[in-house]
């Protein structure tokens, strides 16, 4: 059986009550190959690409409070560009593109728990009324 190391998920089973942009798109540091005066981008271990991150709000008023914010990342060539917000909001409500999620053990607790990665192609402006129209959702 071929199970994939990385499992493709929607955008609205992850976040059915949305998604919303409170960073900017940043390098994800390599912490192994960087020096204090030389910080290295971090690549892929599969495509070799460069690795880069953004931190995103789940909308879901459930969410407790150390899964309402997490790290969506990106492996490509070019900074991923934030869409502009147009939505009056103070952060801006996004989908992200080819979403894939993958569980690893988080061991900074003495119980451990299961964690998730978050990986996307790209992101793009959530145009969607707000509100949920999904049930579905993959914690964090």
């Amino acid at each position: 059986m071929a199970v994939p190391k990385r499992v493709k998920v929607s955008h609205q089973e992850v976040f059915p009550h949305r998604a919303f942009l409170v960073s900017d798109v940043t390098t994800v540091i390599d912490y192994e190959r960087s020096t204090k005066d030389n910080k290295i981008q971090a690549t892929d271990r599969e495509s070799g690409q460069p690795l880069w991150q953004v931190e995103v709000l789940d909308g879901d008023p459930a969410a407790r409070k150390g899964a309402r914010t997490l790290t969506v990342k990106f492996a490509t060539s070019k900074q991923p560009e934030c869409p502009p917000s147009t939505s009056g909001m103070p952060f801006t409500p996004v989908v992200f593109e080819d979403l894939s999620v993958l569980p690893y053990i988080d061991r900074s607790t003495e119980a451990g728990r299961i964690a998730w990665s978050f990986r996307a192609s790209g992101m793009t402006a959530d145009t969607s009324k707000p509100g949920p129209s999904g049930s579905g959702r993959v914690s964090a």
